[in-house]
């Protein structure tokens, strides 16, 4: 295969079935999205089996747990995939509302319009549900999508293609609205991210040397999820009920989430009392802990953790924990260390609850709940496109909004500029 020569007409196509999508009502749209989610339930087997393909040739390539563990689909994952999609079809539609209108002396009135981004180029691993996902919220938002997933879902993802074009073919919609690649060839990624001329925005998702990639080759503007390093501090005025419960789910629900706690910190005041109840969960758990010199007095189990420890993703049973002196620590530990992801505090303190949520510096910043709600479905986005930790633009869970972009709009009647 050229790899250059196809790209070029995927990219082609999407520009092309962009204008489609950007014209497109809401209720042709929503249509769409529910004929996929029909067809998703109906093909739920044939999708398993292809999941089954992928999981299989995966494993025989050595593929590691966490990656396994979000490669796999089950009953369950597929039915909230067509959920997800349902859920945006019940969401308002953003694409034509205009808003902020105030009149100018002249006599003109100026407001501003939202509109589709256009083409967007997503880039991912392992995750089908992606597939899904963006395919939604691309169509709902009024744009095209090219998706390149990972190799190692290939089978998947040609299936859930399929059921997607579909979908748009019973609305009328162009197939083209959304593609994806078919080369598991990585010189695609290399195209995908140069054609200017045919996308509006990169979103990749997967590992931080995917990431690092992206972000240095692109020639797009690229709305980055990176890795997430997300904490759970247990105040000295937390309850320590909620703070084993909310741990638990934070750690041991998914390991290989980029929502899933990877460092726990303990205030001082508490740390005796609260240090081994924790402990005590993970350990049961199989979780490894790696800590400081006052968590390994605390508990014994615990192995030393290094300066590198506090910086790192583990996707797996391990997690670093720290004793730190009250929440100016934890604050100034968190804004060092984490990937400004998701945090999360446990306190019945208010005055601490709302300096925490004011100065860690994360897209998504939590107050006694779990940093696993971090997550498009859990915030009523329907789904996401990825959680950005980037400034611009979109922060946090990227839904439908993250998806468009505003224009001014001016209405006159017939005044010109003195």
């Amino acid at each position: 295969m050229d790899i250059k020569h196809y790209m070029q007409q995927v990219g082609q196509q999407a520009r092309q079935a962009s204008r489609a999508m950007a014209r497109a009502d809401t209720n042709t749209k929503n249509l769409a999205l529910v004929t996929i989610a029909q067809a998703i339930r109906r093909h739920q087997a044939a999708l398993l089996a292809a999941n089954q393909a992928d999981l299989d040739r995966a494993k025989a390539n050595g593929m590691e747990a966490a990656m396994l563990d979000r490669l796999a689909l089950s009953e369950k994952s597929i039915a909230t995939m067509a959920e997800g999609l349902e859920q945006i079809a019940s969401l308002p539609d953003p694409i034509g509302e205009m808003t902020d209108f105030k009149y100018r002396p002249s006599g003109i009135q100026i407001g501003r319009m939202r509109v589709p981004l256009g083409v967007i180029g997503i880039i991912y691993e392992a995750r089908p549900n992606v597939t899904v996902d963006a395919a939604g919220l691309c169509i709902k938002s009024g744009n095209a999508a090219i998706l390149r997933g990972g190799s190692e879902a290939i089978e998947c993802n040609r299936a859930l293609a399929k059921l997607v074009h579909e979908g748009l073919h019973a609305a009328g919609l162009p197939a083209a609205a959304v593609q994806v690649v078919e080369t598991t060839d990585r010189a695609a990624v290399g195209e995908l991210i140069t054609m200017k001329e045919y996308v509006d925005v990169i979103v990749p998702r997967g590992g931080k040397g995917l990431i690092e990639r992206i972000s240095n080759e692109a020639r797009i503007p690229v709305i980055k999820h990176l890795d997430g390093n997300c904490h759970v501090y247990v105040d000295d005025s937390a309850d320590l009920d909620k703070a084993v419960r909310i741990l638990e789910n934070a750690k041991t629900q998914r390991l290989g989430t980029c929502n899933t706690a990877e460092s726990l910190l303990v205030a001082r005041g508490i740390a005796a009392e609260a240090l081994p109840r924790l402990a005590a969960m993970l350990l049961a758990k199989g979780v490894e802990i790696r800590g400081c010199d006052e968590t390994r007095a605390l508990v014994p189990e615990a192995k030393a953790a290094t300066e590198e420890d506090y910086y790192t993703e583990y996707l797996a049973a391990i997690i670093s924990c720290k004793v730190v002196a009250d929440v100016d620590e934890a604050i100034a530990h968190i804004n060092q260390y984490s990937s400004q992801h998701t945090e999360a505090i446990v306190t019945e303190n208010y005055t601490r609850a709302r300096q925490f949520l004011r100065e860690v510096d994360s897209s998504s910043v939590m107050v006694n709940a779990s940093p696993r709600f971090a997550d498009g479905f859990e915030y009523g986005l329907g789904a996401e496109i990825g959680i950005s930790t980037d400034k611009l633009h979109a922060r946090g869970p990227v839904g439908l909004e993250g998806l468009t972009s505003l224009k001014y709009v001016v209405f006159g009647d017939g005044q010109v500029r003195a």
